[in-house]
């Protein structure tokens, strides 16, 4: 069995990354230790944030939280994985 071995350095360096998550281009914008995960948020449009009644508040950009490893921690996860580059030219301005 091979150990995966990605710090929480490596992960930190990937803040302000744009990525492709599940067809949607997101900017990496956090690193949760607990996992770890990357917090994505989506660079296209905002989403109507609702209160505890359904009644809405405000646009703000939808997030995604993205496991590293696996729940046994011993592989990349999928979702991770699946995470593509946004090219620089694809970026919006």
């Amino acid at each position: 069995m091979t150990n995966i071995v990605i710090t929480l350095d490596q992960l930190r360096g990937m803040i302000g990354v744009a990525v492709i998550h599940q067809g949607i281009p997101c900017k990496i914008v956090e690193v949760l230790e607990d996992g770890p995960s990357l917090v994505l948020i989506n660079i296209d449009e905002s989403h109507i944030q609702v209160n505890q009644y359904g009644n809405p508040l405000r646009k703000v950009p939808q997030t995604f939280t993205v496991p590293v490893l696996n729940s046994a921690g011993d592989e990349i996860h999928p979702a991770y994985l699946a995470l593509d580059l946004l090219d620089h030219n694809d970026r919006p301005e």
